[in-house]
């Protein structure tokens, strides 16, 4: 049991401090989000961000942090800061607040029976239903920060199973980037970044040929980030 909180500053207005998760997942070409239908009044029922109020004596990043084992089953995955939201109106039932947290899940990892079990769904994030309070914004705004960040980083590290195809890797991009890349371009500059580690194992689901696999160079990544290099992928 924690200790008691002594409030130095009961004669001001209160108000709550939540946090929002917005998960990303990839699968069949396809970026998805993990959301669910709002369990409490008010707007209960309605499409909602996974998200719970922090705990008197927790982080905002540990409250993140909780929301997403407690719905997924996993830990230590790539979770950032994304905003706050701090709307006077933003939330019907109470004034509060919400820092958004944008996290990147390996679809292949994660608890399905756990995500199952507290009614959670994976849209295609061009297949959104419309969500609750401010989560349409949240989506957006981690959207934005997504692009931003694979544009000079390969977060296929926390998106892609470990072993993988270029084309599966072009897939990610362009269902970030909502739009086709070149894939001659595409291939000539990801090899180019020397941070993928080709396998002698082919993927022949698509093709009797097949295509080779590949893993990240988690090493090499890390010294060629301290470098300050600029990988520039699309």
């Amino acid at each position: 049991m924690s200790e008691p909180i002594n409030d130095y500053y009961a004669d001001n207005d209160k108000m709550y401090v939540a946090t929002d998760c917005i998960i990303f997942g990839f699968d069949e070409g396809k970026l998805k989000l993990l959301i669910f239908k709002r369990r409490v009044e008010p707007l209960k029922g309605t499409w909602s961000l996974i998200g719970s109020f922090v705990k008197l004596d927790e982080d905002v990043d540990h409250a993140a942090k909780r929301v997403l084992k407690e719905i997924t089953g996993l830990e230590n995955v790539f979770m950032e800061e994304l905003k706050c939201y701090g709307v006077a109106e933003r939330d019907p039932g109470y004034r509060s607040i919400s820092v958004g947290q944008y996290a990147l899940i390996r679809l292949d990892e994660y608890d399905k029976k756990l995500v199952n079990k507290h009614g959670a769904h994976w849209y295609e994030i061009e297949k959104l239903p419309d969500l609750v309070l401010d989560h349409n914004q949240m989506v957006k705004d981690a959207l934005e920060r997504l692009k931003r960040k694979a544009r000079y980083k390969p977060i296929g590290f926390e998106l892609l199973p470990e072993k993988f195809t270029i084309p599966q890797l072009q897939q990610l991009y362009e269902a970030i980037y909502q739009k086709e890349l070149d894939a001659r371009n595409f291939r000539k500059k990801v090899l180019s970044l020397n941070v993928l580690f080709k396998l002698d194992e082919k993927d022949k689901t698509t093709s009797r040929r097949g295509a080779f696999l590949y893993k990240f160079d988690h090493k090499n990544y890390k010294e060629l980030l301290q470098s300050g290099y600029n990988f520039e992928i699309a």
